[in-house]
């Protein structure tokens, strides 16, 4: 078995490790990147586009914001729709803050380019990893690459590998408690190389469901269907696709909106998912590996972009002044913060969505909501300020 020994172990390629190894290599702490897929593959999946200021700044501390900051989009405010009304969320007049529309396969294509610029370490197709001795000072994790054994000693693991990855799981069950909430239905994405309906992103809620407008950039956009859990991606023609998001976006968007062959086509459940705690020993948990949220208001990365900063943070602390400070709070600060993300997506997705057990009384109460969220400010305040994003 060939050994080597680096100061962080990072499990799992995708952007929260990324993130996170570019950050540490800035500090001067070494680290490693186990991922089981190809580089094409991660590159591959297709995901949000909507990134908060604190992402942002993560992202220029990390030296890794030139092409977001010259192709990325900054969105002021966001409309929302019931029947053939729309009203605004202005950003700019409530926080004095915008949000960055792009696209999640974009911000990690630069975090690896980064990466390997900078000779980062990052082992692809990595098989059988194991995480061992995680509650001592010496932990070490194992792993495979076409069937040559390999091992890693380390002083810290994260885990980013997400919500089926190996490091949530290598908590004890005795230690881990898990809160979840499943959502009967899914989103069905599309991505088309159209002009956008529109230069903010529009969130609908329909007689026949939710809807939302999105892009990637002025010639690729990506629109979202609220559909059955049981539906599958040939049940969708791209005809029926238009047809059906046309009918649950008022007339006047409808008008304007122009067609295509899809690029891509998929379907994504909707859960909300959090573990605690987020740190047993040397193991941390980053991003999908914790937590989980429905994609309502696009939180799920910048969540993760959260968790790397206090996980950064605490790390250079440890590193740069031997104070275990910001390590031992981990948990409690990501968490803290966590789960009022969760309640604003869990709050947006209920207010939005259409679900099957769904009452006349409760499709009252949703537009009621909306229509207060439409004439009162205050609520439009508070909206905003979760939309653009919680401080860290």
């Amino acid at each position: 078995m060939s050994s080597t020994r680096t100061q962080v172990c990072i499990i799992g390629g995708g952007p929260s490790g990324l993130l996170l190894s570019q950050l540490l290599y800035k500090t001067g702490v070494d680290s490693i990147i186990l991922e089981r897929q190809t580089r094409d593959h991660v590159l591959s999946r297709i995901r949000a586009g909507v990134i908060e200021q604190g992402m942002c700044n993560l992202l220029e501390e990390a030296g890794v914001s030139t092409r977001m900051k010259k192709e990325g989009f900054k969105h002021n405010g966001t409309l929302l729709s019931y029947g053939q009304e729309t009203f605004r969320i202005d950003f700019a007049k409530h926080t004095g803050t915008p949000v960055m529309v792009y696209g999640q396969t974009e911000v990690t294509r630069d975090l690896y380019e980064a990466r390997e610029n900078t000779d980062g370490k990052i082992e692809f197709q990595t098989e059988n990893v194991i995480l061992n001795k995680i509650e001592s000072k010496n932990p070490f994790v194992t792993y495979q690459i076409a069937g040559q054994a390999k091992r890693i000693d380390c002083d810290f693991i994260a885990g980013c590998d997400g919500f089926h990855g190996v490091s949530r799981k290598s908590i004890p069950d005795s230690v881990r408690m898990e809160y979840e909430k499943i959502y009967p239905f899914g989103w069905l994405g599309l991505l088309s190389q159209t002009p956008p309906v529109d230069h903010e992103l529009i969130y609908s809620n329909s007689d026949n469901g939710f809807a939302l407008c999105s892009m990637r950039n002025e010639n690729l956009s990506r629109y979202y269907l609220q559909c059955a859990a049981t539906d599958k991606v040939k049940d969708w023609p791209d005809g029926a696709f238009w047809a059906e998001l046309r009918s649950r976006i008022p007339q006047e968007t409808a008008d304007k909106l122009i067609t295509g062959p899809s690029v891509e086509k998929s379907i994504a459940p909707l859960r909300s998912f959090v573990t605690e705690p987020m740190r047993w020993g040397t193991l941390f948990l980053c991003g999908d590996a914790a937590h989980i949220v429905p994609p309502t208001g696009a939180k799920g990365l910048n969540t993760a972009a959260a968790d790397v900063h206090y996980l950064y943070n605490g790390l250079k602390q440890f590193y740069e002044e031997r104070d275990q400070e910001g390590i031992d709070r981990y948990s409690e600060r990501a968490l803290s913060r966590v789960w009022k993300v969760q309640r604003f997506s869990w709050w947006f997705s209920m207010l939005m969505h259409h679900f099957p057990t769904d009452t006349p009384f409760e499709r009252k109460m949703q537009i009621a909501e909306l229509e207060f969220l439409r004439d009162n400010e205050t609520a439009q305040k508070v909206m905003a300020q979760n939309y653009v994003g919680l401080p860290y």
